[in-house]
């Protein structure tokens, strides 16, 4: 710490002014900001119509997870925002926010005023660190009420089919929505913490403020390699995506609760990383234009440091290995999946009800012809459906062509046989909608935890 700072610290009669006064006077600072007050608006209003409008149309956005039913319940809405704000939205909020909150200071050159005014600089920081995590989780509720609010409205509160074909009732599908939500607070806050630290490091550059959206790039490239289950589940914005295992049946806990902790950790580095940067900074110094090689050393090491630390306990700690996309797990989704879903397709014929205990699903499932190591990711699987009906006793088989992503979720097509697979539309009380069996979402956990029964 400076010399001028220890000295206003210590100043004859003064008292530091309390944290709480300080933190409503960096609050109002944030809120009269026009960009702010926009992007508030923006986030309470705009995904609202998104939903609504998107809803309304005849064509969804099937290629994003859960897309394909927003026309049959409005719980599917905000799980596409939510998708949508994980990839996008929330890097640029966290940016806009936190990655903003100490290099203003620098660019108006207004430190020394700020100083003297508040006389402690850690309180300086708490106050500007809590004032932007308040923005940012009113920015984060808008998003998901906004969304939420959207569907409802232009849907209604129908069941929502999870990514395994199972139905999940209104009150239950509104409570893993929202846990959902809850899930992504905190890659969400690891991402503002990275964007104080940039704030404080870089000062009045550009690169600060840019730091949370090319940190979630990364982290969004690296979920698209073909990297080790412990490698993925070590990013913090892997918890961006393991909220899906909320609507499988058992639900898939172990990853959401591991991307979930490695990002709450990584906040918490980042911001203590950014405090100790932020009090050891010379504020008597007006072309003060970032901490240079400190910057590396007290923030880029340490969270690579993290990162090799967090990937160690989780290879430890986790029975899975390699990708975790094997046959076996690609064959029980398929086969669970389409036993809820046949169960569906079978009500909305009005045909005589079947339970999955009696459809007996099985999946065979090949990668690459058999050609090959049978796991990991690609668009290069092929698996044959086969089921058996009280009462009939040749068994029925339908082909799915597999798009298997990195992180576990698929795309199973329909190759037929078009009366079971293929598309055509049903009459329900929501309408018209496409044969469930056509094409569908799955999830194959890449933790061996759950039952495989």
């Amino acid at each position: 710490m400076s010399t001028a700072t220890v000295a206003a610290d210590r100043a004859v009669g003064a008292r530091p002014v309390s944290v709480s006064r300080g933190y409503r006077f960096e609050l109002v600072k944030l809120v009269s900001q026009w960009r702010i007050r926009l992007l508030v608006l923006a986030c309470w209003i705009a995904p609202g119509l998104f939903v609504a409008g998107v809803a309304q149309q005849s064509t969804l956005p099937s290629d994003t997870l859960f897309g394909r039913w927003m026309h049959a319940t409005g719980w599917a809405g905000p799980l596409v925002m939510l998708g949508f704000a994980g990839t996008w939205a929330l890097p640029l909020l966290t940016s806009l926010v936190a990655g903003d909150v100490f290099a203003s200071e620098d660019r108006l050159g207004t430190w020394r005023h700020l100083l003297v005014a508040v006389r402690s600089p850690r309180r300086i920081f708490v106050a500007k660190t809590l004032a932007s995590l308040t923005v940012i989780l009113v920015l984060v509720a808008g998003l998901a009420v906004s969304s939420t609010a959207g569907g409802l409205a232009a849907v209604g509160g129908r069941p929502l089919v999870g990514l395994d074909g199972h139905r999940l009732a209104s009150a239950d599908a509104a409570v893993r929505v929202l846990l959902a939500w809850a899930a992504a607070l905190a890659p969400t806050l690891a991402l503002a913490a990275i964007g104080l630290l940039g704030s404080v490091a870089l000062g009045r550059s550009p690169t600060g403020l840019l730091l949370p959206p090319l940190v979630a790039l990364g982290m969004q490239v690296a979920q698209m390699l073909p990297l080790p289950v412990a490698v993925r589940l070590a990013l913090p914005g892997y918890a961006f995506l393991s909220w899906n295992g909320l609507f499988t049946s058992p639900v898939q806990l172990a990853p959401l609760l591991i991307g979930v902790t490695v990002s709450l950790v990584w906040a918490l580095l980042a911001t203590a990383l950014a405090y100790l940067l932020f009090l050891r900074r010379d504020f008597t110094n007006l072309a003060y234009d970032g901490a240079g090689r400190r910057a590396i050393t007290l923030g880029l090491l340490p969270l690579a440091g993290l990162t090799a630390l967090t990937v160690a306990v989780v290879a430890v700690s986790t029975p899975s290995t390699g990708s975790g996309i094997t046959r076996d797990k690609v064959q029980r989704s398929t086969a669970t999946a389409f036993a809820h879903l046949y169960r569906l397709q079978t009500e909305q014929l009005h045909r005589p009800a079947v339970t999955e205990a009696r459809l007996r699903a099985t999946a065979a499932c090949t990668k690459s012809d058999g050609q090959g190591a049978q796991r990991g990711a690609g668009n290069d699987w092929r698996c044959v459906v086969t089921w058996r009906l009280p009462g009939v006793p040749v068994p029925g088989q339908a082909v799915y062509q597999l798009d298997v992503t990195s992180d576990g979720r698929f795309v199973a097509d329909g190759d037929g046989p078009k009366e079971v697979n293929g598309y055509f539309l049903l009459r329900t009380p929501a309408g018209d909608t496409p044969n469930p069996l056509w094409q569908f979402d799955g999830n194959v956990e890449l933790l061996d935890t759950t039952s495989k029964g």
